[in-house]
Formats: structure tokens, C-alpha cells, sequence
């Protein structure tokens, strides 16, 4: 009679580096033995893996939790693991609120996972470090895709933004070897791998804990001499360290994509001010120039915080006039909200909920014009598009991205998930495009991306 294996379930909140962590979870699951199943009532271990970036994160935590009580009354053998940044702040909270949770870890012992599982058969295993004892890329990992790999180049931050938990739960910035990185691409594409994306709280310092100055370039130009790989993208860069040997390399080299995202938070020196951001709206507006004089047709995107304490009138004005200077080819939008731990919570003057909301919607008309406008320039010119699968709103359509990471629907004739086809764009919308399959071979990428933004060079998660 055979012995059935364990099974595990994870559900991710939060950024692309938990959804990478979840990754290096469920490898070390399965090198234990483990099997995954998509529904947590099919599972013996159940992980959720946490963010406390985004607004009531605690709420669903527990709503989830509330859930697999009822479930673990019944079925008492089941394991609950708590992992993440919020486990990494709210331990002692997750213990009271929660006892009957068998396992909680933070963001610098994933290596732990296995350990603490067994020791939980004894009773509730709870570790948190302050330091991460092992760089995430020493554990085993289960891609989510065989096409795409997320790959951290860096973890934790140094910078102080006075509204970013980050600091708190990831710990100071420390720096991969660039050879340890590039092996690992390398494997990557030998395993089928055609696009990476590279993460770090911040990729622009990269390696300044490692040679005293940012090595970013450097790391990008290594990685593009590595056969096989496509694409290259990244996330998230900090506008005080966005260099021009950074811009260089994106323009130079051939698998760098055409998209930059470039959180700019506001518009207005004095918020940014308030906000600890380390530049001024004149020097980050230099870095937007910077970029669509070197790359001709580049995408830039942007995060946008919305209500932080004490913003006026005129400087929610001075974010309008930024966006229409920069005119971005999309917005990730923010209404403020006080997190613990940051030294934002703490300023006077919090807006009433009813102000930021108005001030949201105004952004959102805004930008979504500037995201049409950009789209329909796209209209009857033909892209690379790198398949990423059925549409989820459609599934007898496939989806895709292009090299400037906008979002394309076309008619699904059995494309392969991480195959690269040519479309032809013939409708536009503020957030994806339509296409349809153009016969013949692709083209060269670098030289047949998008059409240059008319207009335009006359100009993170709410990190980056």
C-alpha cells in the first residue's frame, strides 16, 4: 500500500520579491517531498506569504486565517505558516491573535521553512532573524513559469522614505556577486528560460556594497552577452540612482527592453521633501529626458502616492503638471494610508478620506488619456510579442507583452506560452491593445520596437 505524499499550498500577497520568495518556498517544499495542489483544503501544509506594503493587509491575512481554523478544528494535523514581511513585523501580534498558526517566519530565514515545520509537530514554531542567513538564491525554486524567472540581484534598501516599511522588514541592502548572478541566468536560459526579470529594492545601487559604486550597468551588460536570453527587464529603480551608464547599457544592449518604471511618488519638491525621495522634480524630470533622448520609443511608467499628510492643493497640482510633462505610458496609483513603523504615520495634517479620493480620481482621468494616447500610436505597426498565455478575461485569446511591456490580446492559433510572434496592433485601449497575427519571421527586437512618443521628450508595490 503506497503512502501518499504531503501536499502544500501557497497564497502570495504583495510584491514580485514575495512572489519570488513563494517561489523559493515551494522548491524547498518539494525537495522535502512535498506536492502542490491549487486548493488549500486539499493541502497538509498551507503558507501564506505576507506583504504589510499595501492597505489592510493584516485584514486579509486573517480573514485567510479565520478560514483555516475551521479548517485545522477538523482536520488537526493540518499545518498553517505565516511567512513574509508582515510575519517579519507582527509576530508577536500573528501568535495572540492567531495561536492556533503552527509556524511563523520572516523575510530573512526562508531557508528555516523545512526546520520549523517539523519542529511545529511539538507545538508552534515561531523565528524571526534581523539578518538573512541565506541569499535566497542558494534555495531550491518552483518557477511558476518555464518561460520567465524572477532573479534577485539584491535584498533590502538604504534609503529612509518616510511613508516605506520596506527598510524595517528586508533589512539593509545587500549586493549578489555579478558571476553568481550571470551562472544563474545561465542555468535559467538552459532550462528554457527566454526572459528575466531582475529584482531588488532598489537595482540602481546594486553592487555599491560590493565595489563602493553602483554596478548596475556592469551587471546588465554581462547579462546580455548570454546566449539564449531574450529579454531582460527589471524592478524597481530609485530616480537618485538612476545613472547615465545605466541608460547606456539599456540602449546598447540587445536584451534590454525598451521600459523603464520610474516611481516618481509626486509632482511637488515640498512633498518630496516630506517624503525623504533625495531629489527634486527638475532632477527626476532630467532623468525622463535622459532616458527618450537615448531610447527612442521607450515606455516609462510610474508610481504615484495620492494624499500624503499635509499635501495641499497646489502640490497635488504640481503631480498633474508631472504627468503631463512626463506623460507615462501608465500610472500605478496610491491613495496614502499611515503604515506602522514608518516615520510618515507620524506627520500632521492626514487628508480627510473624501479630499484623496476626489485628488484620486482626477489622476486616474488624467493618466488614463496619456495611456490611450500612447497606445494608439502603436496602431497598425507590428510588434514582437512574447506569449504569455490564454487571456484572462477571454481565454479563446492569447495574451502578450511587448518589449515596452504593454499588454496585447490577439486571436489564440495555439500560440506557445514563451514563444515570440510578430502582431499587428489594431485597436488601442488606456491599459492593452488588440493585435492580430502578422505571418513571416520575427524581427530583429531592438531595431523593430515601437514608434518614438511624439511629444513626449519635451518633458515602486508604492516603493522604488
Amino acid at each position: 500500500m503506497s503512502v501518499q505524499s504531503p501536499t502544500y499550498y501557497i497564497r502570495t500577497f504583495g510584491c514580485q520579491m514575495n512572489a519570488h520568495d513563494s517561489e523559493r518556498m515551494a522548491g524547498m517544499l518539494e525537495s522535502e517531498g512535498y506536492a502542490r495542489v491549487e486548493q488549500p483544503d486539499d493541502a497538509s501544509v498551507v503558507l501564506f506569504n505576507t506583504c504589510c506594503i499595501r492597505e489592510n493587509a493584516d485584514q486579509k491575512l486573517y480573514g485567510n486565517l479565520g478560514h483555516m481554523k475551521a479548517l485545522k478544528d477538523t482536520r488537526p494535523d493540518l499545518r498553517i505558516v505565516v511567512g513574509g514581511c508582515l510575519a517579519q513585523k507582527d509576530k508577536d501580534v500573528i501568535q495572540r491573535r492567531a495561536p492556533y498558526v503552527d509556524v511563523v517566519l520572516g523575510t530573512h530565514n526562508l531557508a528555516s521553512l523545512p526546520r520549523l515545520l517539523r519542529e511545529s509537530t511539538a507545538g508552534p514554531a515561531f523565528e524571526i532573524l534581523e539578518q538573512t542567513e541565506v541569499f535566497p538564491s542558494a534555495l531550491p525554486s518552483r518557477r511558476m513559469s518555464s518561460w520567465h524567472a524572477w532573479v534577485s540581484i539584491s535584498i533590502g534598501c538604504n534609503n529612509s522614505c518616510t511613508f516605506c516599511i520596506v527598510p524595517a522588514v528586508r533589512g539593509r541592502e545587500v549586493s549578489r556577486r555579478l558571476g553568481d548572478i550571470v551562472a544563474e541566468v545561465e542555468s535559467l536560459v538552459a532550462d528554457g528560460v527566454v526572459e528575466v526579470t531582475l529584482l531588488g529594492q532598489n537595482v540602481n545601487s546594486y553592487g555599491r556594497d560590493l565595489d563602493g559604486t553602483p554596478m548596475f550597468s556592469k551587471l546588465l551588460r554581462a547579462l546580455d552577452r548570454v546566449v539564449g536570453l531574450e529579454r531582460i527587464r527589471f524592478t524597481s529603480p530609485h530616480p537618485k540612482d538612476f545613472r547615465a551608464d545605466s541608460v547606456a547599457a539599456m540602449a546598447e544592449c540587445a536584451a534590454v527592453c525598451e521600459h523603464i518604471h520610474l516611481p516618481a511618488q509626486s509632482g511637488s519638491d515640498s512633498c518630496l521633501k516630506r517624503m525623504k525621495r533625495a531629489y527634486t522634480r527638475s532632477s527626476y524630470l532630467e532623468k525622463v529626458r535622459m532616458v527618450r533622448a537615448a531610447i527612442p520609443g521607450v515606455a516609462i511608467t510610474t508610481d504615484i502616492i495620492v494624499g500624503f499628510p499635509g499635501e495641499t492643493e497646489a502640490e497635488f497640482q504640481d503631480t498633474l503638471t508631472l504627468v503631463e510633462e512626463a506623460r507615462y505610458d501608465q500610472a500605478f496609483t496610491f491613495q496614502y494610508s499611515p503604515r506602522p513603523m514608518t516615520s510618515a504615520a507620524d506627520l500632521p495634517d492626514h487628508l480627510p478620506k473624501e479630499v484623496v479620493q476626489e485628488r484620486f480620481e482626477r489622476l486616474i482621468a488624467l493618466q488614463n488619456g496619456f495611456s490611450l494616447e500612447s497606445n494608439r500610436r502603436m496602431l497598425g505597426n507590428t510588434f514582437e510579442v512574447l506569449v504569455e498565455g490564454p487571456s484572462k478575461k477571454d481565454p479563446s485569446r492569447a495574451s502578450g507583452r511587448t518589449r515596452t511591456n504593454k499588454l496585447v490580446h490577439f486571436l489564440d492559433d495555439g500560440a506557445t506560452q514563451g514563444s515570440l510572434r510578430t502582431i499587428r496592433v489594431i485597436d488601442a485601449r488606456p491599459h492593452h491593445v488588440e493585435g492580430e497575427l502578422v505571418d513571416g519571421p520575427r524581427r530583429d527586437a531592438k531595431r523593430s520596437m515601437s514608434l518614438p512618443l511624439v511629444g513626449a521628450g519635451t518633458a515602486c508595490d508604492a516603493c522604488g
